[in-house]
């Protein structure tokens, strides 16, 4: 891999001090360069070379994009658990969690590997395969989750559109701004 860029979002079902009810960190590279959680309500630099080279707008507008994948996430938390009271996935005592990965890698062939993955407790849950333009249930209990988003036929072409255009152009312009930093990695 020449240059990933991903996001790692989670939500969970039990907030506390400390724990917010949803957190998501976009790394590059393996490096951290922007936080959002729902206890600050704003997406932040987390590397001076984000601080500097962007404008004061993109961080109002990765604030409102964050604010609706935070709510679409706690949503999708609360139908799972919902799932759970209906017999349809196992219980699990405590603290329910929806973990989410998305990005790209940039390969040192020139070409790129999107993806997309859920997880629900620490399990795979569902996966975006790219190819196909088809989601993959890890098991059965995702199979709701999948009829859902493959009928509306908008999660597919958004997400599609995403990982073969969006997340490469952002990737490049943030390799750009980082280049220095990266270069010594």
């Amino acid at each position: 891999v020449l240059h990933s860029l991903h996001y790692r979002a989670v939500a969970v079902s039990e907030p506390r001090p400390g724990v917010p009810q949803f957190m998501v960190m976009g790394y590059l590279d393996g490096i951290p360069f922007q936080r959002y959680d729902n206890e600050r309500h704003r997406t932040e630099p987390q590397t001076p070379w984000m601080a500097a080279r962007v404008e004061p707008e993109y961080w109002d507008r990765e604030t409102k994009i964050d604010e609706t994948y935070l709510n679409r996430d706690i949503m999708e938390l609360e139908r799972l658990q919902g799932r759970i009271s209906m017999g349809l996935i196992p219980p699990h005592p405590g603290l329910h969690m929806l973990q989410r990965v998305c990005g790209c890698d940039l390969l040192s062939d020139g070409s790129i590997l999107g993806y997309e993955r859920h997880g629900y407790n620490g399990q795979d849950f569902i996966s975006f395969d790219l190819g196909s333009g088809r989601f993959v249930a890890a098991h059965g209990a995702a199979q709701f989750t999948k009829r859902r988003w493959e009928s509306d036929g908008i999660t597919v072409s958004v997400l599609k559109n995403y990982l073969e255009h969006t997340c490469v152009e952002v990737l490049n312009k943030y390799v750009g701004y980082g280049r220095e930093t990266l270069e010594r990695k």
